[in-house]
């Protein structure tokens, strides 16, 4: 039997929603954050959204 899992439907929109925020508050004439602190919560919070979605599940 194959028992593959496919991408969390809600993980793969939070990603995409939270890419998107920081893809538009990077200001790449100046290559910089508009708002620094903010970026920061939204980077590891993308990042742990990507390794949710890519992490392997432990089988049984």
């Amino acid at each position: 039997m194959n028992n593959k899992k496919g991408l969390s439907f809600p993980l793969l929109i939070i990603a995409i929603i939270i890419g998107v925020a920081i893809y538009k508050d990077f200001d790449f004439k100046n290559l910089r954050f508009e708002k620094p602190a903010l970026a920061i919560v939204y980077i590891l919070t993308f990042l742990m959204t990507v390794f949710f979605l890519v992490k392997k599940p432990k089988g049984k």
